[in-house]
C-alpha cells in the first residue's frame, strides 16, 4: 500500500489536523474581511445618528442681526420650529402701552409667559426692542401685525396697534398682552433671549 507523504509536523498530508489548520485560516480571513466591511459602514452609521441641520435648528439658539431693523419694523426668525417676531418699537408705540392697561387681561404680566427680566410694562430687555413667539396662545394660530389707524373693524376704533389673530379674534397690544374677553387665555410668549452685542440678539439662550 502506498504511503501518504508526511508533513513537517509528522502528520500525514491531508490529515484532519491539516484540515483544521485550513479551517482556522479561513475563519481568520473571514473575520478580517468582516472587520474591514464593518469599518466601511461605521462612518455612515455614526453620521446617521448625528442630528441633521434641521434638527439642530429646531433646538439650537438663533443669533439675529437687528442692525437693519427700522423703527416700527418687524423681523421674523425661526426658533424651535416657531416664528419669533422682533419688533423695534417707536417712542409713540411705547407711549401708547400704558394707555391699554385697563382693557388688558394681564397688563402686569403676572402669568408666567416671559422670563423675569421681561416682566415689565414693555415685556423686554430694551424698551424699544420687543421679542415674542408669534403664535396665539389660544389654539396655536399665527396672528398678524395690525398698525394703529387700520380700517380693520375686528380690532375696534381705539386700536393703538398690535397683533390680531384672524382665526378666533384674539387681539394683543404692542407688548403681546392679550385684551380682555378674548379666546386667548394668556399673553404672547416671550422666549429666553439676550444681547451678544449692541446689534445682535441670541434667541433661545439668556445665560451669558
Amino acid at each position: 500500500m502506498p504511503l501518504t507523504p508526511a508533513t513537517p509536523n509528522g502528520r500525514p498530508q491531508g490529515s484532519d489536523g491539516d484540515h483544521d489548520a485550513e479551517r482556522r485560516q479561513l475563519v481568520l480571513l473571514t473575520a478580517a474581511a468582516g472587520c474591514v466591511a464593518a469599518a466601511g459602514v461605521a462612518v455612515p452609521l455614526v453620521s446617521s445618528f448625528a442630528p441633521s441641520e434641521r434638527a439642530r435648528a429646531m433646538g439650537a439658539s438663533v443669533e439675529v442681526d437687528i442692525s437693519d431693523l427700522q423703527p416700527g419694523g418687524v423681523k421674523t426668525v425661526e426658533w424651535r420650529g416657531k416664528p419669533v417676531w422682533i419688533m423695534r418699537r417707536t417712542l409713540e408705540m411705547l407711549t401708547a402701552l400704558p394707555e391699554q392697561d385697563a382693557a388688558l387681561a394681564d397688563p402686569a404680566s403676572r402669568k408666567d409667559q416671559q422670563p423675569e427680566y421681561a416682566r415689565n410694562p414693555q415685556r423686554s430687555i430694551r424698551p424699544e426692542v420687543f421679542v415674542t413667539v408669534g403664535i396665539c396662545t389660544h389654539l396655536g394660530c399665527s396672528p398678524t401685525a395690525v398698525p394703529a389707524g387700520t380700517a380693520n373693524p375686528s380690532v375696534g376704533d381705539q386700536w393703538q396697534g398690535g397683533f390680531f389673530c384672524p382665526c378666533h379674534g384674539s387681539t394683543f397690544d404692542l407688548a403681546g398682552r392679550v385684551f380682555k374677553n378674548k379666546p386667548a387665555p394668556t399673553n404672547l410668549e416671550v422666549p429666553p433671549h439676550r444681547y451678544v452685542s449692541d446689534t445682535r440678539l441670541l434667541i433661545g439662550d439668556d445665560v451669558a
